[in-house]
């Protein structure tokens, strides 16, 4: 379950899990770091690449790319105008002249406080509940929607590929009635299937691989239904009748195959 703490009061429970928000504390550095890398970048001289003409246009460029990575408040950004000036010889007709040159800087930086407040609220999750704290202790109440069955899935999974439940054009309701009674009980297959290899994999403490399509390696402890059965597409079954007498035949099934059916 991970390392919690919360807060229980009615009708709710406030939780941070601390293992939520180290993942989520990552990619936040990564985009911070992105940004950094972008901004300092933008009054780099490069043949063809335009130079900022003023820090009206360095603000705005800076202010678009900290909203594109979600991290404005959390940089920090200097940006100053650089002025030089040099004199022009006479040369001919053409007077003595001073020219001024201008250059604008931009310079960015992590704003550590910032970050680190941000941190902070990272890996919270508000959850309702109509037990009261006498009755579920914390510890037990997030397990228990850690747990939860999340009905939403099912949906997704009748109105999705596996299932594909469209809108119905059949003239009797019975019929309708009939055929979401036939995709429901496929849906608890389904859901089954899952339920008892997740199950199985937690209680032998491993973890399934060759079921992601071009990723052999990789691994896990979660499959769903429609993954495993990818893994059997190629699979084929071949009646055969030679003289009266019929041949049956199977494509032979790999080590993963063999898992999954164990």
């Amino acid at each position: 379950m991970g390392v919690v703490t919360g807060i229980r009061s009615l009708p709710g429970i406030a939780v941070r899990s601390f293992a939520f928000a180290e993942s989520q504390e990552k990619p936040l550095r990564q985009r911070v770091s992105r940004v950094i890398t972008e901004i300092t970048a933008l009054d780099e001289r490069k043949q063809g690449k335009k130079t900022l003409p003023d820090e009206a246009a360095a603000h705005a460029a800076v202010s678009d790319r900290l909203d594109r990575h979600r991290v404005a408040g959390l940089v920090t950004v200097t940006i100053t105008t650089d002025t030089t000036e040099h004199t022009k010889r006479r040369y001919g007709a053409r007077p003595t002249t001073t020219v001024v040159a201008t250059r604008v800087r931009v310079r960015a930086a992590p704003d550590a406080g910032a970050i680190t407040e941000a941190t902070r609220r990272l890996g919270w999750r508000v959850y309702a509940t109509n037990h009261l704290a006498a009755e579920r202790r914390l510890e037990q109440a997030v397990a228990a929607y850690r747990a939860q069955y999340v009905i939403e899935q099912g949906f997704g999974r009748l109105k999705g590929h596996a299932l594909s439940l469209t809108p119905l054009y059949l003239p009797y309701a019975h019929r309708i009635v009939g055929l979401i009674s036939l995709l429901t009980i496929a849906l608890r297959l389904l859901v089954l299937i899952q339920f008892v290899v997740r199950r199985n994999l937690v209680q032998e403490q491993t973890t399934l691989k060759g079921i992601y399509p071009g990723q052999p390696g990789r691994q896990t402890q979660r499959p769903t239904t429609e993954m495993m059965l990818r893994a059997f597409q190629h699979v084929t079954l071949s009646h055969i009748t030679i003289n009266g007498e019929t041949h049956e035949h199977i494509t032979p099934l790999d080590e993963g195959q063999k898992r999954l059916l164990t």
